[in-house]
């Protein structure tokens, strides 16, 4: 079989950088629960910095930053409003209900971009007292499920003013955020604005090889802290994996717009093929999703001839595909990804 060269599956399947390597060697650590791993506290630092917040916590996992949020804002038997194809809602194993014992309200938005209409809809009316209430609004920028589309202020500022107006905490799930404001041209921070928390990740298209972090007030950070120990994310020496966080943070975002442009190529070279059902124009960041249609037959069986062909991608549900650009990926393995799927389309 062809060497596996082309890996499209996620951009977390990057590898660090020689320069995260030494910098995890060369860390200085100390016990993070007990507050004393001066490289965490850098990292927490910069990323509260970097997100406009006033204090950030390292986490382990994307899941973990966002599961203790909402933990943290909202009681047990409440409900959070979120866009109905979102991560938290779709991929975190139903923990909003098992770790915290809240509903997920799902709202189906074009694009992942909920309306302020759509979200009053559903918030439950305190006068009605065996109504649940809804505690949370939950956003998600980029929008994995929605091709990694971007979601813009015009979008966030209604929601966040109805949120406001109604009582609810607000959580953004930026995973992705450096994509997002990579897209757009602006800040972290001005993207961040105005959410009572926001997680993001350093392994999603900044090459480290794990962690995220959580931001947000003192306030709510310093109960973050207890939650994750609750959740079992207290961690020890953990200046020797934040060491990586901190260099993907300094170093890898400005890359970020070379993705993108991958992305897109890869975009119009799939629209042009046949049975390939795909809209160019939504490709904005990393993300490329698209539908087969006619005699490609099942995703899974497509994603196992481009493993044979030395490309991985993934097989999103029975008929459509994921792939996604990244460090580890160059013109030439998007020009590989595409002479694959031709000779699929040929029967070759």
């Amino acid at each position: 079989m062809t060497t596996l060269v082309s890996d499209f599956r996620s951009d977390t399947v990057t590898k660090p950088t020689a320069k995260m390597r030494r910098a995890m060697a060369e860390a200085e650590v100390g016990d993070d629960v007990y507050g004393e791993d001066p490289t965490v506290r850098r990292l927490e630092e910069r990323t509260a910095e970097v997100l406009g917040k006033e204090a950030a916590l390292f986490v382990p996992t994307g899941s973990m930053g966002n599961q203790l949020s909402l933990r943290v804002h909202a009681r047990s038997g409440t409900e959070v409003i979120l866009e109905g194809r979102s991560h938290i809602f779709h991929y975190e194993m139903a923990g909003m209900a098992a770790l915290s014992g809240l509903l997920p309200r799902p709202v189906d938005a074009p694009r992942g971009r909920m309306t302020k209409e759509q979200v009053a809809a559903w918030i439950r009316p305190e006068t009605v007292y065996y109504l649940p209430r809804t505690s949370v609004l939950a956003l998600e920028n980029t929008h994995n499920f929605a091709g990694g589309a971007v979601v813009p202020r015009s979008v966030i500022d209604p929601l966040l003013a109805l949120a406001a107006e109604k009582g609810l905490r607000t959580h953004l799930d930026g995973a992705r955020l450096w994509n997002a404001a990579a897209a757009l041209g602006v800040s972290e921070a001005s993207l961040a604005a105005g959410f009572d928390s926001v997680m993001t990740c350093f392994s999603k298209g900044l090459r480290a090889p794990v962690g995220s972090a959580v931001a947000g007030s003192k306030a709510f950070i310093a109960e973050a802290r207890r939650v994750r120990k609750l959740f079992g994310g207290g961690m020890r020496q953990s200046g020797v994996i934040a060491a990586a966080a901190l260099v993907a943070l300094e170093d890898e975002r400005q890359r970020l717009p070379e993705d993108h442009v991958r992305a897109k190529k890869l975009a119009e070279g799939l629209a042009g093929i046949s049975g390939i059902s795909l809209d160019v124009m939504a490709v904005e960041t990393n993300i490329v999703f698209f539908f087969l249609e006619g005699e490609w037959g099942d995703s899974a069986a497509v994603t196992a001839k481009l493993k044979s062909r030395g490309v991985l991608a993934g097989a999103a549900a029975a008929n459509s595909i994921r792939m996604v650009t990244h460090a580890d990926v160059g013109d030439a393995d998007v020009d590989r990804a595409l002479r694959a799927f031709s000779e699929i389309a040929k029967g070759h």
